[in-house]
């Protein structure tokens, strides 16, 4: 594993109570903890990236085409 790099990260008050609360409960660190959700974060813009590489050949539909569509067939 490589060396982990320090960062400066402010929280409200709140949030930072709720993060050492749950923290001691889990016996895990902030850090860990912060680790993990910004991974978690980082994997669903992963997956957003590939859903819209996958698609980038669709056609593409303007929202007034797509409305006035539904208009035409009596959708609404």
């Amino acid at each position: 594993m490589s060396t982990p790099k320090r960062a400066t990260v402010y929280f409200e008050p709140d949030v930072h109570k709720a993060l050492r609360l749950r923290a001691a409960a889990n016996d895990q660190s902030i850090s860990d903890m912060v680790n993990a959700a910004v991974k978690v974060s980082l994997a669903e813009d992963a997956a957003d990236l590939a859903a819209f590489e996958k698609r980038k050949r669709e056609k593409s539909v303007s929202f007034d085409s797509f409305v006035q569509g539904m208009k035409r067939r009596g959708v609404i």
